[in-house]
């Protein structure tokens, strides 16, 4: 891969639920968007973010934090209201994984002291555990009709609402178009197995539903594995979901952005997963290139993981990937040696949450909301 490895640049988009004081998990069900923008309002705005961070065409987007949901709009494209599914938590870009990590770390202490203080407990999961769908109510009219055919995310949008998942962004300077679509191609044709390592959703409808990851069986190959942002037309390649996006502001220009990872509950995580990516983008030896995810092989890898001899041996393999390409990155390597040892021992956060689980802990013993 062509470009300076060196300046590598990293940004973190984390989405973060919610449980409310009965235990109850908050979404579009019994949680209003202005209880979670009341969180929001009592967070501190930096005029500095705004280079990096998209505000959006609704003004919603004008923190670092910000409520993500549903936005629903009347005949003449006017704002109704916006069902909420959790806050959404994201950094400016930074030079190097340990500031992008500690970036988020800081802001997440920051909302939780908010969110305690009104009765909510963040609560970092890939999918909702109580309920498996979000439904339309009322029916999209003409103008919604239209603007939620624009794309195959706009779509696909509903499906984001019972979801929670990082966007894990690198850009690299230096690279073409062409190049920047083959990183997200080589990303999407592995990702069945990088996205064990992050799995956190072994719940639907208020039980363990069997698989570990509820989230990629159902999102990955209807929505992108891996997204890259383009500065016009050029390189833009048309397909179902995107791989390619226009940039919306000159810091997307050039930014690689893996989706299908679950949500993480410790931020490290991301640090480690971030090395693995930052590895597999500087290797020049993998052939596997993909423009749409592979749907089926997610959703057999959702079911066990790496505890499936085969995924474990595959994900095994590209670890080892990131470590070659990664020998003069010494700070990336160290993170490698944490991934290593979760992927020895097959861990995913969901396997720590069925154990918990089955231990009786209450905070994980969910049900909907009456």
């Amino acid at each position: 891969m062509a470009g300076d490895p060196d300046g590598v640049r990293f940004g973190i988009e984390h989405e973060l639920a919610f449980l409310r004081a009965d235990g109850a998990f908050a979404d579009f069900t019994n949680t209003t968007f202005t209880e979670l923008q009341d969180i929001v309002d009592a967070l501190p705005a930096d005029p500095a973010d705004y280079p990096d961070l998209r505000v959006g065409d609704q003004g919603i987007k004008h923190k670092r934090w910000y409520v993500e949901g549903f936005e629903r709009f009347d005949e003449a494209g006017g704002l109704v209201r916006c069902d909420p599914k959790g806050i959404e938590v994201r950094t400016r870009i930074h030079p190097s994984v340990e500031d992008a990590v500690a970036a988020l770390e800081r802001d997440v202490a920051v909302l939780e002291v908010e969110a305690l203080s009104r009765g909510m407990v963040p609560f970092a999961i890939g999918f909702n555990p109580v309920r498996s769908a979000y439904p339309i109510v009322p029916e999209l009219n003409e103008w919604e009709r239209v603007h939620r055919t624009g794309s195959p995310e706009e779509r696909t949008a509903h499906l984001h609402m019972v979801t929670h998942g990082p966007d894990l962004n690198l850009s690299f300077p230096g690279l073409g178009p062409a190049e920047l679509v083959d990183a997200a191609a080589k990303l999407t044709h592995y990702s069945p197995f990088l996205v064990p390592l992050s799995f956190s959703s072994p719940f639907r409808d208020g039980r363990p539903w069997g698989g570990l990851s509820a989230r990629t069986a159902i999102r990955t190959g209807v929505r992108p594995a891996a997204l890259v942002f383009l500065a016009g037309d050029e390189g833009q390649v048309v397909s179902d979901p995107s791989l390619t996006q226009v940039a919306r502001l000159p810091a997307e220009i050039g930014r690689i952005e893996f989706k299908a990872f679950d949500a993480c509950p410790d931020p490290a995580l991301y640090g480690e997963l971030f090395s693995l990516l930052t590895g597999l983008l500087l290797d020049d030896t993998l052939p596997g290139r993909r423009t749409v995810p592979d749907a089926a092989v997610h959703r057999q890898v959702a079911m066990a993981g790496l505890a499936d001899p085969e995924v474990h041996a595959r994900t095994g393999e590209l670890i080892g990937v990131a470590e070659r390409a990664l020998a003069h990155r010494p700070e990336d390597l160290d993170r490698l040696v944490g991934l290593r040892k979760r992927w020895a021992a097959k861990e995913s956060p969901a396997s720590a949450m069925l154990a918990r689980y089955a231990a009786g802990d209450t905070a994980l013993r969910l049900a909907p909301s009456a």
